[in-house]
């Protein structure tokens, strides 16, 4: 579907049109060769959304939004100056391109600065059907969320008597477009859309309360899970934490179930990223083609997954992305680099300025018993916190709960424990991955079961 067909129900969210958001990209383009720039790029774009939180049934907090940015960088050789506005307008159009060039004149001389190469690009890019409008008018949209929201807390509250009190839920939607042009002659853009859905309970059992949550997002709201269904996983969460106990500590196996799994894997992403890597604060510097994961660990990144929240058919560089395996039996195949940290790296851009694209790993044949079976005894996270993690060494230290497993059967919950690790070791220390897929953002991950991690209580 292209990016035109979608304009009349897009009419419903969005104040500018397509024509518009181009007109001003070429406008910025046609500026910054006036003043004699030798390349220049613009990012045009508009998003509007919408949060309601409710708790105790009553309507909490309501947020409408409406953001328009125009981010113009402009070139004068090796030479780099950006600047940004949040008005369309021609004369603020003209504005930001002299105050960008103006910037550059007076800045160093960085050998890897510069656009892509052309060959890189992703021309004549198909919209990748990322935008899913609500068939709703605003004020109709307001009522189905706090409905929604209402639901979600409802059924949280009534699923056990222990819940006894709440932090609210919340239902949001939101929506955006953006116009991405270069010098070069690429114009590329598309609409997206994204509904979220969240729940936090708190659980009271004699002196001892405990908290949990639960959410969901989708870029098509017709797939997003149903506020009771939210309510019930949050509330079931927090009541499975009353009766915590203490545990001694020492060296034992921990499962990280899919979502806190999906948390390891942005470790990987983020030391495996072009500007840890050519700054060096990364352990993983100069380790394409070595075995960091166990053998049986298969990684994929595919960007074009139907209605998915990380799929891009090009990345913040307009640079085409493409469907790859990032880590093969155990082995990494590659890193996450943008145009500018591959120069620095002496890498070509692998598509992925900006971020990931739906990292996919490969799942296991055991299923969550099986993997509590396979680990007898240990630890099962439901709960990190603070960032005790340090890219350049690998030390991984975090506070955190959860529930202890003996005999292959989970025990009785724990909680004020840290855990900690060395991350080359947990990467290769992964003794087993489940069946149990989830997605959680741009990732697609089981359950993962590691050998050997000290627990402080």
């Amino acid at each position: 579907m292209s990016f035109m067909v979608k304009e009349k129900s897009m009419a419903l969210h969005f104040s500018c049109d397509d024509i518009l958001l181009r007109q001003r990209a070429e406008d910025t383009l046609t500026r910054a060769r006036a003043l004699g720039a030798s390349a220049a790029e613009a990012r045009v774009s508009e998003s509007v959304g919408q949060s309601v939180t409710v708790r105790h049934g009553d309507v909490e907090h309501i947020e409408h939004t409406r953001d328009k940015s125009l981010e113009v960088s402009v070139y004068l050789g090796r030479r780099l100056g950006c600047a940004s506005t949040s008005d369309l307008s021609p004369e603020a159009v003209r504005d930001t391109v002299e105050a960008a060039f103006n910037i550059a004149r007076f800045t160093a001389e960085d050998p890897c600065a510069g656009l892509p190469d052309t060959g890189l690009l992703a021309w004549g890019a198909p919209d990748p059907n990322l935008f899913y409008p609500a068939a709703l008018e605003n004020e109709n949209l307001t009522c189905s969320a706090i409905e929604n929201a209402r639901r979600c807390e409802a059924a949280a509250r009534s699923y056990d008597a222990r819940i006894r009190n709440s932090e609210g839920a919340s239902a949001s939607a939101h929506m955006a477009r953006f116009v991405l042009a270069n010098s070069l002659g690429f114009m590329g853009g598309y609409p997206l859309s994204r509904y979220d859905l969240s729940c936090s309970v708190i659980a009271g059992e004699g002196a001892a309360m405990q908290r949990d949550y639960w959410y969901d997002s989708r870029r098509n709201a017709d797939f997003l899970s149903t506020p009771e269904t939210v309510g019930n996983i949050a509330a079931r969460r927090a009541v499975a934490r009353l009766g915590a106990k203490k545990i001694r500590s020492g060296v034992f196996p921990v499962l990280f179930p899919p979502e806190l799994a999906a948390g390891l894997l942005r470790n990987f992403v983020h030391a495996a990223s072009g500007g840890a890597l050519y700054r060096k604060t990364s352990f993983l510097t100069e380790q394409l083609g070595a075995r960091i994961f166990p053998e049986g660990f298969f990684l994929r990144e595919t960007p074009s997954l139907p209605a998915a929240l990380a799929s891009r058919p090009f990345d913040a560089d307009g640079v085409r992305t493409l469907e790859r395996d990032v880590v093969t039996d155990g082995v990494l195949q590659g890193y996450f680099l943008g145009v500018y940290s591959g120069r620095k790296l002496g890498l070509p851009s692998t598509g992925n300025a900006g971020g990931c694209h739906n990292l996919s790993l490969k799942p296991g044949a055991l299923d969550f018993p099986g993997l509590l079976r396979e680990m007898r005894r240990g630890l099962v996270l439901s709960e990190l916190l603070g960032d005790g993690v340090n890219y350049v060494t690998g030390d991984y230290s975090r506070g955190a709960a959860g529930f202890w497993v003996e005999e292959g059967e989970i025990a009785h919950p724990v909680e004020e424990i840290t855990i900690a690790g060395r991350l080359q070791d947990m990467f290769r220390g992964i003794r087993a991955i489940g069946g149990d897929v989830e997605v959680h953002g741009a990732l697609r991950t089981p359950s993962l079961l590691l050998e050997g991690m000290v627990l402080a209580a």
